[in-house]
Formats: C-alpha cells, sequence, structure tokens
C-alpha cells in the first residue's frame, strides 16, 4: 500500500514540477502570422493535414525548394502550436529496398 501511494505521489509531483510548454521550446501564435512566415521565410506550402480531435486541425507545410518542413496543430481560437520541424523534406515516391516488405 505504502508503495502506491508513494509511487502515486511521486509521479503527481513530477507532472506539477514540470515546465510550462512554452518553456519547453513550443512555439504558439495566431495561425496567420505562422502561416506567412513559412511562407516568406522558408516558402514551405500546405501538403496536407487533417482533424486531430474535434478541436484541433493538424497542418504539414514543406518546402520541396529548402526541404524544410513544419507540423503545426491550430485551435478553434485561431492559435497555431508547431508540433515538429525539421530539414530533407522528401515529396517523391520512395524505393523500397530489397528484402522489406513495403
Amino acid at each position: 500500500m505504502f508503495k502506491r501511494l508513494f509511487c502515486t505521489a511521486l509521479v503527481f509531483g513530477a507532472a506539477a514540477l514540470a515546465p510550462p510548454a512554452h518553456a519547453q521550446g513550443i512555439t504558439c501564435l495566431p495561425r496567420e502570422s505562422l502561416v506567412e512566415r513559412l511562407e516568406n521565410r522558408y516558402k514551405e506550402h500546405l501538403i496536407g493535414g487533417g482533424l486531430q480531435n474535434p478541436q484541433q486541425l493538424l497542418e504539414v507545410w514543406a518546402s520541396g525548394e529548402t526541404g524544410s518542413f513544419t507540423v503545426f496543430v491550430t485551435r478553434p481560437d485561431g492559435v497555431s502550436c508547431i508540433v515538429a520541424t525539421g530539414q530533407h523534406w522528401n515529396d517523391g515516391p520512395r524505393a523500397t529496398p530489397e528484402g522489406v516488405a513495403g
């Protein structure tokens, strides 16, 4: 009984001490501002997306020119939060290596 209580307290204590989202590197801003920045600075355009749940739209933007990509989620209030960014985006079909099902 004591072990369970201790573990539960430890888990909730760790969650309470976790840094806020903005301290974890998550950037949120109005969707219009984010889209303008992606189009102008990174030459990215919308390549796909869909509803993550009834309250969140997930979008993937990428650039064949620069190779950069951005994944973000937009809330109903118009604020978008970047989930992931990266380089070396590839739009084309991928060759399947020999011996790999796929």
